[in-house]
């Protein structure tokens, strides 16, 4: 048997080969049982993540489940390359189309609904983008939710997902998933900055992202995170920020120099400025009393000399829905 394949017991059993060798292929080292009746080489699993062993999982359960079911949920967001969260990839999802008889086994958990909107992803019948998002949003945490949202609305009309919350009426979890899409903007370039228009939103913070602020000539000084009451500029601080995004002969010590500049030119219009790294975010009750106490600053200040003008022409938002207090 090669190393570099994955085994099922049913095509080695054809080919010849007896139980005992494929017990010895885990027993004696160097093979993994992957799930019942299927083997990999330990060394094509060394090193995974999560999410990519999940993908294999996926291939060696499908043979089993009948050409009806279609990938969904958690299954589905990993091969549409949506972000999650660590834990939860033991079982892969998949939806028939009827109206009951859900199940769970060892390795499946089958979702049963009268409507399974599919497309093909490597041969494989997966949910749609817009419908995974919305089964993620009755499913996952409001957090988990919002950022694989923001990663979809790149490649995804929000009509679709509004069409999809429509079907979805009356199915358990719909209320928590309008909240979730409520939230959602495709402008988002991190889960960082994703998870910090949660906390603002949520807090009851008026939030407009990516917005340009322009000078007293209409001149663009700076392209900002959010501006929230329209008088304080927030900025999220990734590391990504100081190191994947350098230009050709850029150091991180030139791109924190670039930012100083850009931020003396925002304060210089009268723009208070808070910024938050990863750190920050494990303590949003402090961050958010920073915010407040800004915004509470800048309320008892002279206006801004500079504008704002809006970048919600880039990829989709939903910006323009009510704060997710209202629907809740």
């Amino acid at each position: 048997m090669k190393d570099e394949r994955m085994v099922r017991r049913s095509e080695a059993l054809a080919a010849g080969h007896a139980d005992h060798e494929l017990r010895a292929l885990y027993e004696r080292g160097g093979w993994d049982r992957l799930v019942n009746g299927v083997y990999v080489p330990s060394s094509r699993l060394a090193g995974l993540t999560e999410q990519e062993r999940h993908r294999l999982l996926i291939d060696a359960i499908l043979p089993t489940i009948g050409a009806s079911s279609t990938v969904s949920h958690r299954s589905a967001a990993v091969l549409h390359e949506l972000p999650l969260p660590k834990g939860g990839f033991e079982k892969v999802h998949v939806t028939r189309h009827r109206r009951g008889g859900g199940r769970k086994s060892a390795a499946v958990i089958v979702h049963c609904a009268p409507w399974v909107p599919s497309m093909t992803i490597d041969g494989i019948a997966v949910t749609s983008l817009a419908r995974t998002v919305v089964d993620l949003a009755r499913t996952e945490t409001l957090l988990s939710a919002v950022i694989a949202g923001d990663v979809a609305l790149q490649r995804c009309d929000p009509r679709e997902l509004d069409a999809e919350l429509q079907r979805a009426r009356g199915w358990k979890g719909v209320a928590q998933a309008r909240r979730a899409v409520s939230l959602m903007d495709g402008r988002s370039e991190n889960p960082g900055e994703s998870q910090s228009r949660i906390i603002l939103r949520e807090s009851g913070f008026d939030v407009e992202s990516q917005v340009e602020i322009l000078d007293a000539s209409g001149r663009s000084v700076a392209r900002i995170d959010w501006l929230v009451n329209s008088l304080v500029v927030c900025e999220f601080d990734g590391k990504a920020k100081y190191t994947k995004y350098l230009r050709p002969g850029e150091n991180p010590g030139d791109v924190v120099f670039k930012e100083k500049v850009r931020e003396d030119a925002v304060r210089d219009l009268g723009y208070p400025v808070v910024r938050w790294t990863w750190a920050d975010l494990a303590n949003p009750a402090e961050l958010v009393a920073r915010v407040a106490r800004a915004v509470e600053r800048a309320a008892a200040l002279t206006p801004p000399i500079g504008s704002v003008r809006s970048t919600s022409s880039g990829p989709q938002t939903r910006a323009h829905l009510p704060n997710a207090r209202e629907i809740a």
